[in-house]
């Protein structure tokens, strides 16, 4: 069987990096699985990309002109939005590879147009890494529930009127997605809060949706000397060291670095502010820092494998304080490195975390119970202990790539059947 899975990136991003390690795990059962992508960051010969120079720059030059129709509203928050509205040559090369089956992840940023996705005749299965597939073009609607209708007055476009970017959009998609062969067009969901919101759009709502976790390799993200990791990064060995991370940690408020902020000027009026301090990863140390209440290290960006596990294995405990999460593989990769996880009880990080079993969930968006989990965790060395052997074996049995791949193979077969 010949899997190909279109994705913006390849490694660069969190769903990126999702699809190119199923990509892997494909491969690793013995399956024939490429990637087709906008832009390539690995070395991977099975990775598929523009090579000729002047190609990769009206990919970038594309992506400039992607974000026109957003200058219409100037009042609108940061949030990513994507329209998808430029020409592509994705069918082409998709035709030239003739696969047997298609696997949709992370498509935005000029890469596909929408009316493109339509035109592909193999079996599709689609993963949901954001909202996008069923949104007027937020990735993340936050509190909206306009598209389980038809979007139009989007908050994030900060627009009043019914008939604006996100109307049209959806409209578009409702077109595109209406030539769709539903019987060979699966959803898969990393979580079942994804899955459910998919289910509840009105773009999907008669679909199939499949809840499949996102995979990680298990034998790299493992528990390492804590001692020797820390010494690599010149970390303090005589601290608990409170870990948070993710692409643009502290800039991108979904991530709730406005929540954690405040939970740890709290904790450091506790007995916690001499023994405990905090790093911090995928942000570079600003200008002016904020006061986090605690000593924090920087240590900026990371894209390897074997450099993450090296932080996970190196901090005590790992915050997770997104407000929306189709998965969260922070938490997932942190388990697997003997670290528990604590994490708001929402969306895809609830079916990652089992509360007081390998982490602590908090109350929705309770920054003191987000302090009482840190505390909780931290507070009993036996209990400790307890958490990090159950985080690491959650971590065995539910999000082993192995496990993800065959459940995949197992949809491809039937669809391709």
């Amino acid at each position: 069987m010949k899997v190909l899975h279109l994705s913006t990136h390849d490694t660069n991003g969190g769903a990126a990096r999702a699809a190119y390690r199923l990509h892997k795990g494909l491969q690793d059962i013995g399956l024939n699985s490429q990637m087709l992508v906008q832009e390539k960051s690995s070395s991977d010969q099975t990775v598929i990309a523009p090579k000729i120079r002047l190609f990769q720059g009206v990919a970038k030059t594309k992506l400039t002109f992607e974000t026109l129709p957003l200058k219409l509203y100037p009042e609108r928050s940061n949030s990513t939005f994507f329209s998808q509205w430029l020409p592509d040559r994705v069918v082409p090369q998709v035709t030239k590879i003739n696969p047997d089956i298609i696997n949709l992840h992370w498509i935005s940023g000029a890469f596909m147009q929408i009316e493109s996705i339509a035109k592909l005749r193999q079996p599709l299965v689609w993963t949901l890494h954001d909202m996008w597939v069923f949104t007027g073009g937020c990735h993340v609607a936050r509190d909206c529930q306009r598209y389980t209708q038809s979007c139009g007055s989007c908050p994030q476009l900060n627009s009043s009127s019914d008939w604006d970017l996100s109307r049209w959009v959806y409209k578009r998609k409702a077109r595109a997605w209406s030539k769709f062969n539903f019987t060979k067009l699966t959803l898969i969901a990393p979580s079942n809060w994804i899955g459910e919101c998919a289910q509840s759009s009105s773009l999907f709502k008669n679909s199939r949706v499949e809840v499949i976790p996102h995979g990680l390799n298990t034998h790299t993200y493992r528990p390492l000397n804590q001692q020797s990791v820390r010494e690599i990064f010149k970390l303090p060995q005589d601290k608990k060291l409170i870990l948070f991370g993710a692409l643009q940690a502290t800039s991108d408020r979904n991530k709730g670095f406005h929540l954690l902020q405040p939970a740890l000027q709290k904790l450091s009026k506790t007995k916690w502010k001499d023994n405990t301090e905090l790093v911090i990863f995928g942000a570079s140390e600003p200008e002016n820092p904020p006061d986090l209440g605690f000593k924090t290290h920087y240590l900026g960006h990371f894209y390897d494998d074997t450099s993450l596990a090296s932080i996970y294995s190196a901090a005590d405990v790992m915050l997770v304080p997104s407000l929306q999460e189709s998965f969260g593989q922070t938490a997932s990769e942190s388990l697997a490195c003997g670290t528990p996880v604590i994490a708001f009880n929402a969306t895809g990080l609830k079916d990652i975390v089992l509360h007081q079993e390998c982490g602590y969930l908090a109350k929705p968006y309770d920054i003191d119970d987000l302090v009482r989990g840190i505390i909780w965790v931290l507070e009993n060395p036996q209990r400790y202990e307890k958490l990090s052997s159950h985080a690491r074996e959650r971590a065995k049995e539910e999000f082993n790539l192995e496990l993800q791949a065959r459940r995949y193979w197992n949809l491809f077969k039937e669809l391709v059947n």
